[in-house]
């Protein structure tokens, strides 16, 4: 055991405790709502990445944090180990996510970054064995190392190509044996910096065959989570291939895998894409490829992916509005993909910025909830849709043709009139709960 979060307790559900006491003021885990206990709706994930691996840089300056666990040695990946398990039994969250680099140190060649990844993997099982949280997702880092400047995939070279494969194999074989409920694919360096050296239709393919092959290995080694691909716009690359939710899925359709495949939708990268969160989550929703969030926020100001805890509580509530309307998490959860800032240097602070976030959440969703149950807002829904209830109106999506509706138009003297859509009442209507 380390000394990293001496002095500080494991934090329970306490809504009238002290304001300067860390305690979940709106998360209790075991509240029922809707048949099912909130830990169970919410499936909070706590990302290793930016949680222990992050060291507080940004674009002008280097390290902030100094952690006793930052280093290229086995041994400091193991304290590194110890300290996040030490920080999940403080919040008692039920999952956590990582990359492969998160959790090993890197190695000269593929073989060492496997034997690294197979020995820390064996660390982790004894740890969750011991009565630690589950894994929620597993996945590869194919975008810090500089062989992956020109993409991983979407590689000019193909030796890159089948490095990134070889990679991705070794962690979903170790995504499998830490029982982890799906596998993410997130392209960070899949697109490109200019058109100028880019072939667009050859990296499209070459992104289509990978994906396939992803899924033939999921169905090989009977791995029975999901493959979930995360949607990001740009940052690093200028431009990135999995832009927005619509893109992913017509790049699912174009290679078969839409029945395959589905997308861990993050609040930032909605942001990025010029899409608010509930718009992708409905979407995604729609298309039947739901799978799992990354819950965060941006600064509107910067235009960065700031990668911040989220804090606001109605925009979590329409976000989780869309969740349970699509039947709520099935394999995926709420991974806090977000980080300290830079200036955050303490332990206390690591633990703070996840019980805000997780009680940030509670609300959101027990608004959420509520509205559902309410039924005002999809009552206002089907009302406005309603005349495509009419036999006239289904035949007209079903049989008519463009000249056999024209007729009817002007047999019938057809003139719509405009109808409100009662914008500002449901806007009122939601912040009745939130």
């Amino acid at each position: 055991m380390t000394d990293f979060f001496a002095g500080i307790d494991p934090v329970t559900h306490a809504p009238d405790a002290p304001a300067d006491t860390l305690a979940y003021r709106h998360y209790n885990p075991d509240e029922m709502i809707a048949g099912k206990r909130m830990a169970d709706h919410l499936r909070f994930a706590v990302a290793w990445w930016h949680s222990f691996a992050w060291p507080g840089g940004d674009p002008f300056g280097g390290q902030t944090f100094h952690r006793p666990w930052f280093g290229d040695t086995m041994d400091h990946a193991r304290m590194k180990a110890d300290v996040a398990f030490e920080m999940f039994g403080i919040l008692g969250q039920p999952y956590y996510c990582f990359h492969d680099a998160d959790i090993r140190p890197e190695g000269d060649d593929f073989a060492e970054n496997t034997r690294n990844l197979n020995e820390m993997v064996d660390y982790l099982e004894g740890k969750m064995a011991a009565g630690g949280p589950k894994l929620l997702w597993g996945t590869a880092n194919l975008f810090s190392h500089r062989r992956y400047m020109a993409g991983a995939a979407t590689n000019p070279d193909p030796e890159v190509f089948a490095f990134a494969a070889a990679t991705v194999k070794t962690c979903m074989d170790a995504t499998h044996r830490l029982g982890g409920e799906n596998y993410v694919l997130w392209g960070g360096r899949e697109g490109y910096e200019t058109l100028l050296n880019t072939n667009l239709r050859r990296e499209r393919d070459q992104a289509g065959r990978f994906l396939r092959m992803v899924v033939e290995y999921k169905h090989k080694i009977g791995f029975k989570g999901a493959i979930l691909i995360e949607p990001k716009p740009q940052e690093p690359t200028k431009h990135q291939y999995d832009h927005d939710v619509a893109t992913v899925y017509g790049f699912l359709k174009d290679f078969g895998l839409e029945h395959e495949v589905r997308v861990n939708i993050e609040q930032g990268h909605a942001i990025l894409a010029g899409h608010s969160f509930e718009h992708e989550l409905a979407l995604a929703a729609s298309l039947g490829i739901f799978g799992s969030i990354d819950m965060n926020r941006n600064d509107y100001q910067s235009g960065w992916d700031t990668d911040q805890f989220p804090n606001n509580v109605p925009e979590v509530a329409l976000a989780y509005y869309e969740v349970l309307k699509a039947g709520g998490f099935t394999t995926g959860g709420t991974n806090f993909d977000a980080r300290l800032r830079r200036q955050s240097l303490d332990p206390f602070d690591l633990i703070a910025a996840h019980v805000g976030a997780m009680d940030i959440c509670a609300r959101g969703f027990k608004a959420a909830a509520a509205m559902l149950e309410d039924g005002g807002l999809e009552q206002t829904r089907a009302d406005r849709y309603s005349g495509w209830d009419d036999s006239r109106a289904r035949k007209w999506l079903s049989e008519a043709t463009l000249d056999g509706i024209a007729a009817e138009v002007e047999r019938d003297h057809i003139n719509p009139q405009p109808r409100s859509g009662r914008q500002e009442m449901l806007e009122n209507h939601v912040s009745r709960f939130v």
